[in-house]
């Protein structure tokens, strides 16, 4: 009979819905806020970028804090800031401060810096067999995201007479408490004495294992790739005559392809190893590629959007697999710390640098600007599977 997850992943499932809601509704009116607040337009995107900024300055602290303190202290703290930040917003956006706006990101993407670590919590709750499906299952409750966040953007623009873009941080301060509500059900463990000190091996000896290298190299390269195609292709379709609603239409379903596929994600590990997972993403990514450089009509976007929301998919949450076999007890805060700090700050840079490489290079050159990422993730996973066939690895720490 198949083991079955336990509880407390379900909930963490719905607690990364609650993020990616958060996330997906700041995407819809952040820029929008920025140019309204901002004399300078040229600032209009500054607060998401701040927020990207935070996410990756406090992803280190984060960790740390979860790892002295425990999960549950940690995911609390991370949704009183996101409250916090929503209240900051509505007065900015009242008063109209832009400052004020752009330190309400900073709480928003120092709650997101936590909530990144939903998907090592959950590995933490089951045996080793079941990791590969924890972690994905709840990578699967973004698929919720795609249609609430930014359908919640829109709904909630009435709730503030005279200030549309207040009313969506008035959601935001029921999403951050209903996930606040969830945390506190889950059953999460406590703080591994062992993490708490200076324990366990020095991290470079962690972080120079092949199985750690090509964790955090799929991760990070698989997200860049993502943000830097994901971020220029509304750039590309309107340079092609693509209106509003398409562009919507291309991003939603680009959104569930992200996560739909993590319902299946942990048994394909379970099934044919993560080797294999981690290749089919790479591929996918290849044709992402390949379609992007063949057409530009609204079938082509929304096929390589789909395909490259499946490619990051398998590369994150196989990534994030392979990760939890390169620590052992009492090491997992200083590793996830630094994967997490390697990963976003990627994720920082390509978001910051994805207008402007289109702007200045073209849709063409953000496609094969693409293609030595995804080379050099080909070649780490081939390291992997050669290490692993000559017996490199620790036998504790099994791909399969």
């Amino acid at each position: 009979m198949k083991e079955r997850l336990p509880p407390t992943v379900w909930l963490l499932s719905l607690c990364t819905a609650w993020m990616f809601i958060g996330s997906t509704l700041l995407i819809t009116v952040s820029a929008l806020i920025g140019f309204e607040l901002t004399p300078d337009k040229r600032l209009a995107t500054l607060p998401m970028a701040l927020q990207f900024l935070s996410i990756m300055l406090a992803g280190v602290p984060a960790s740390l804090f979860m790892g002295r303190y425990g999960r549950k202290p940690g995911f609390l703290l991370a949704a009183v800031i996101g409250v916090a930040g929503s209240i900051i917003a509505i007065v900015a956006i009242i008063k109209g401060h832009f400052i004020g706006y752009c330190i309400a990101t900073l709480c928003f993407g120092t709650f997101t810096a936590f909530g990144n670590h939903y998907r090592f919590t959950a590995s933490e709750v089951v045996g080793p067999a079941l990791r590969s499906r924890a972690i994905s299952m709840v990578m699967a409750g973004g698929v919720i995201a795609a249609f609430v966040g930014p359908n919640l953007a829109s709904w909630s623009a009435g709730l503030v007479d005279g200030h549309a873009f207040a009313g969506p941080f008035v959601v935001l301060i029921g999403v951050y408490l209903v996930s606040m509500m969830t945390i506190a059900l889950a059953d999460l463990p406590k703080p591994d004495a062992r993490a708490a000190v200076a324990g366990g091996r020095p991290l470079s000896s962690i972080a120079g294992q092949p199985v750690f290298i090509v964790a955090v190299v799929c991760q990070m390269l698989g997200y860049g790739t993502m943000n830097l195609v994901m971020t220029s292709t509304p750039l590309a379709m309107l340079a092609h005559g693509a209106d509003l609603a398409d562009t919507a239409f291309v991003i939603q379903w680009h959104v569930v392809a992200m996560f739909a596929p993590s319902f299946f994600t942990g048994h394909l590990v379970a099934r044919f190893g993560i080797v294999p997972v981690l290749t089919a993403g790479v591929l996918l990514g290849f044709v992402c590629v390949t379609i992007n450089l063949t057409g530009e009509s609204i079938a082509h976007f929304t096929a390589s959007l789909m395909l490259l929301g499946i490619s990051w998919n398998f590369l994150f949450v196989g990534g994030t697999t392979l990760l939890t076999r390169a620590y052992h007890p009492g090491e997992q805060a200083r590793s996830q710390a630094l994967n997490d700090f390697l990963v976003f700050s990627t994720v920082t840079l390509t978001a910051l640098s994805a207008g402007t490489v289109h702007h200045v290079f073209g849709w063409q050159i953000v496609n094969l600007g693409v293609t030595p990422l995804l080379g050099v993730t080909t070649l780490a996973i081939v390291w992997l599977a050669v290490a692993e066939r000559r017996g490199m690895l620790s036998k504790a720490m099994p791909l399969a």
